[in-house]
């Protein structure tokens, strides 16, 4: 069964800084802030929520149809797909773009400044889900405001169920927006600053936002996950990572191991524990997309943090 992503295809560009950026960036002057940061340091990662979401999907076997947008200059991503096996189909190009990407300056404290470009990003309403022919399940995963709500609006005419992830789409979806899309989802995932931000924004607490979907999912770091579901809240344990690198896409990968326990038929509690060993995994590798455990690394991980195998039944 395909599994339709929706979301952003990016290039993240890590900067690395090697002083702190607090020694030169002085609060009196912050009127007349002009600053320059040496960065002998320079990464290009393969990024953006649908991007990050497929690659961890083909890692536990699952067949994933991208929906994205990107512009002039995703010959690379393009060439990346393709030797992922991971069809272009429905990645669409939007000429004189370029593919949305954020500049990330780290300093030695871990302080980050970011700077995100959406480019082609911005037209992902020019893409039709219904058009995707042989989904049986779906994410919409952060992008564009017009191509998340058009997404949406799209699965429900065709009655393919879907997660909702509005992540950083949070703050311009209002709450009349969020309410509607939570009454057409099966299930919504947001971690837990997004979740008190959709209680603001809603004026409704998470029970009551738990109640519209079949499984509200809130993540919670090193904390873990808890499952709002069948009345009741699942607690789910964060899985000890071998180490701790890189937070980078980790709640995509989340959302992967999630995706694939749905697909599977398994119970929430499974889903969310396959979810939580997929984000371990990814931890310990910089970027979204440099980790690559084989399908039985994952099982051996899942059978390690919990016990037993539901792949076996």
């Amino acid at each position: 069964m395909s599994i339709l992503v929706c979301g952003s295809m990016a290039y993240d560009n890590i900067m690395v800084f090697g002083d702190r950026f607090k020694n030169h960036i002085l609060p009196e002057q912050i009127h007349i802030l002009n600053v320059s940061f040496l960065v002998p340091e320079l990464r290009r990662d393969f990024g953006g929520c649908a991007g990050n979401i497929a690659y961890n999907l083909r890692l536990l076997g699952a067949e994933a149809i991208i929906v994205a947008t990107v512009g002039d200059d995703a010959g690379d991503y393009h060439k990346r797909l393709d030797e992922l096996g991971l069809s272009r189909e429905y990645v669409r190009h939007v000429p004189e773009t370029f593919t949305a990407q954020a500049f990330i300056t780290t300093d030695m404290d871990d302080n980050q400044i970011t700077a995100f470009h959406p480019g082609a990003m911005l037209f992902s309403h020019q893409n039709d889900v219904r058009t995707a022919a042989g989904a049986r399940l779906a994410i919409v995963a952060p992008d564009g405001r017009d191509g998340m709500l058009r997404h949406i609006e799209g699965l429900a005419e065709i009655g393919v169920p879907f997660v909702f992830d509005p992540g950083q789409a949070l703050p311009i979806l209002s709450g009349d927006e969020l309410l509607h899309c939570l009454n057409l989802a099966h299930c919504c995932t947001v971690n837990d600053y997004e979740a008190r931000l959709m209680c603001d924004k809603t004026g409704l607490d998470i029970e009551s936002l738990a109640a519209r979907v079949e499984a509200l999912v809130v993540t919670r770091g090193g904390e873990g996950s808890h499952i709002y579901a069948d009345g009741q809240r699942i607690e789910v344990p964060a899985v000890p990572p071998a180490a701790l690198v890189d937070p980078t896409g980790c709640g995509d990968a989340y959302r992967a191991g999630l995706l694939h326990g749905i697909e599977q038929g398994w119970d929430w509690r499974a889903c969310g524990q396959l979810a939580s060993v997929m984000g371990a995994l990814k931890i310990s590798h910089r970027g979204g997309q440099n980790h690559s455990p084989g399908r039985a690394q994952i099982e051996a991980a899942y059978q390690a943090a919990f016990g037993g195998n539901p792949w076996s039944g």
